[in-house]
């Protein structure tokens, strides 16, 4: 006799942070949901509206800081805010394996290359303030007394 059946997995995004990770498990409407965290993996699992159990596990690429991690439940989703272990550290990728798990995609909506984005930060300022410098100053506004009171 067979065992019962293995859990699907629940469809799963993620995008990278200075100083956290954020992965969202997409679950509409789900029930009896688990969440174990540790420092180095994520275990996961809830049903969903239907009652189809789902799980999921993922060891993360690099250590994190559990303790410090929070997490919020939506109609529609379960996202955990895991705080990295070391800040300012990109991560190329979620889960410590090279290869890419089918229900994992990267949240292109929320990610963007913060790596350097300091340098980029403080040559805007730099070039703005060169631009401030070459402004000159302008002349007094015109009078506006002259202008017709009906209209």
């Amino acid at each position: 006799m067979a065992g019962p059946p293995a859990a699907a997995a629940a469809k799963t995004l993620w995008y990278d942070r200075p100083r956290y990770v954020f992965v969202e498990f997409c679950v509409e409407d789900s029930r009896d949901a688990q969440l174990h965290l540790d420092n180095h993996r994520l275990r996961f699992s809830c049903k969903n509206a239907d009652g189809v159990e789902l799980r999921n596990e993922i060891e993360f690429y690099a250590r994190v800081n559990a303790k410090d991690s929070q997490n919020k439940r939506s109609g529609r989703s379960i996202t955990l805010f895991v705080r990295k272990w070391k800040d300012k550290v990109p991560w190329p990728r979620l889960t410590k394996e090279e290869f890419k798990p089918a229900w994992l995609s990267v949240d292109f909506d929320n990610w963007r290359d913060w790596a350097g984005d300091e340098e980029v930060e403080a040559a805007a300022v730099e070039e703005y303030a060169e631009l401030l410098q070459k402004v000159t100053p302008k002349a007094a506004p015109p009078a506006m007394d002259d202008l017709d009171d009906d209209i």
